[in-house]
């Protein structure tokens, strides 16, 4: 991990197309402003958490409703 002291309105590159600033620092917070390409998404990291828990739910539900799909045309065959 690379941890960098950064004052307000001072900013870090994240490769070519990202840029992190510092834009407020008070009490144990610190606001800061991302500018990034729109078709780069950018998460908090509990979003992005549940967005990965939630996809994960939608795919086994999706494997369940499969298999269930193909029990009952089994059961038809038979």
């Amino acid at each position: 991990m690379l941890v960098l002291t950064r004052k307000i309105n001072e900013s870090i590159n994240i490769g070519n197309d990202i840029e992190v600033f510092i834009v407020e620092v008070k009490d144990d917070h610190v606001k800061i402003g991302i500018k990034a390409p729109k078709n780069i998404p950018v998460y908090r990291q509990e979003i992005y958490k549940s967005i990965l828990e939630e996809n994960d739910r939608a795919a086994s539900t999706s494997k369940d409703a499969l298999q269930n799909l193909s029990d009952l045309l089994a059961k038809d065959i038979s």
